[in-house]
């Protein structure tokens, strides 16, 4: 309900003359709000414009809280419940986001300003020379900025989240490892020298990459893996929802070849995969093992960035791919769906490289005979 009056004090002061001013109940708090209009048929009109929003719920005072006071709250009440990962990418999103548009009220974030960030983040430098931010990166950030402005709409600091257009990404299959530098990079292991406190560092990457190629495990989830988690007589093996991107527990089993190289490293430690050092050494160790190897990719970037040594060897998620090319043939595709746990079928498919199917099936595609003879003449 909303009603139209003249303060008392401004009627003394102007007589007929006062503004108006319209009055109604916050459906919201239920606490009485005003708002001084002017004449009398503008105080009415906006009168009746509330009690129909009111009326549909799509009513809606404009806040004024500011977007660093949001930030901060944002942070103390919710940042701290979302995953690590989430996190890095949420508290990268704001400050990209704060820095580029520097806005001030939340209610003057629209769909107009979304878009004036990605124009404007599409136009900066990305991590290697030469090359501009990513569609993916720019398309987690929105993400993660899109899940915090609706929680201001929730929380009533906007009216309604803005539209948020996603830049596209290029459908691109990622370096998915071959058997023969798979069997290249296992024997090349003798040259690792990490982890320095493991007895036989080339055991534990023999069985680090075996494990891998066989499980199709993200390399989060094989360094997060429990000793507790792991039956050595059964090859029963967990996964906890605490250590993957599935965000719940799953069942494996081991083949007898990665169970057998799993029990050369196993030590009383509280992972099965211990890794004593920083996390980017992971990586530095895996390419020295490569070139050793003879390890040496074409990087199918190279006319958009300045290469570096990473374009030109697998990173760890390739045996990932690696796993879903080799099993996509022997596994139905919800097997493989669930093993992998991915929540979405189409993010499965993305992984299956169908390449040798679609050949197959080329084969089988009707030609004339007499287009063959012609050909086999």
């Amino acid at each position: 309900m909303a009603w139209t009056f003249q303060d008392h004090r401004q009627q003394k002061k102007l007589g007929a003359k006062a503004p108006w001013s319209v009055g109604w109940l916050d459906p919201v708090t239920g606490k009485r709000k005003s708002r001084k209009v002017g004449s009398k048929s503008m105080a009415e009109k906006h009168a009746r414009k509330l009690e129909g929003q009111i009326a549909s719920g799509t009513y809606h005072v404009p806040s004024r809280k500011q977007w660093p006071d949001f930030v901060a709250e944002y942070m103390a009440k919710v940042y701290h419940r979302l995953a690590p990962k989430t996190q890095a990418v949420t508290k990268t999103a704001l400050g990209n986001f704060g820095r580029i548009v520097k806005p001030g009220k939340m209610s003057a974030i629209t769909t107009q300003v979304i878009d004036g960030f990605i124009a404007q983040r599409q136009t900066e430098r990305g991590k290697k020379k030469k090359s501009k931010v990513s569609p993916a990166t720019i398309n987690r950030e929105l993400r993660s900025l899109k899940a915090a402005l609706r929680i201001a709409a929730d929380w009533g600091y906007i009216a309604k989240t803005p539209k948020f257009r996603k830049v596209r990404e290029p459908e691109k299959i990622g370096a998915v490892i071959s058997s023969e530098h798979f069997q290249a990079i296992y024997e090349a292991c003798d040259v690792a020298t990490m982890p320095v406190d493991h007895p036989n560092p080339a055991e534990w990457w023999r069985a680090l990459l075996v494990f891998a190629i066989t499980t199709g495990w993200r390399i989060s989830e094989i360094l997060s893996f429990r000793r507790e988690d792991l039956d050595l007589d059964t090859g029963r093996i967990l996964t906890r929802a605490a250590d993957n991107k599935g965000s719940r527990d799953e069942v494996d089993y081991l083949t007898t070849t990665a169970l057998e190289h799993v029990r050369q490293v196993v030590r009383f430690a509280p992972t099965v995969f211990v890794w004593p050092h920083d996390w980017k050494m992971l990586w530095v160790a895996f390419q020295r093992i490569q070139e050793a190897a003879g390890i040496h990719l074409s990087c199918p970037d190279a006319a958009i960035h300045e290469c570096n040594a990473s374009c030109h060897y697998y990173g760890f998620h390739a045996l990932r791919r690696g796993y879903a090319t080799m099993n996509c043939d022997s596994m139905s595709a919800p097997e493989l769906q669930k093993k992998m746990r991915h929540r979405s079928f189409s993010t499965t498919l993305r992984y299956i490289q169908v390449n040798e199917k679609m050949k197959k099936a080329t084969d089988r595609v009707y030609v004339p005979e007499f287009l063959k003879k012609r050909i086999g003449g």
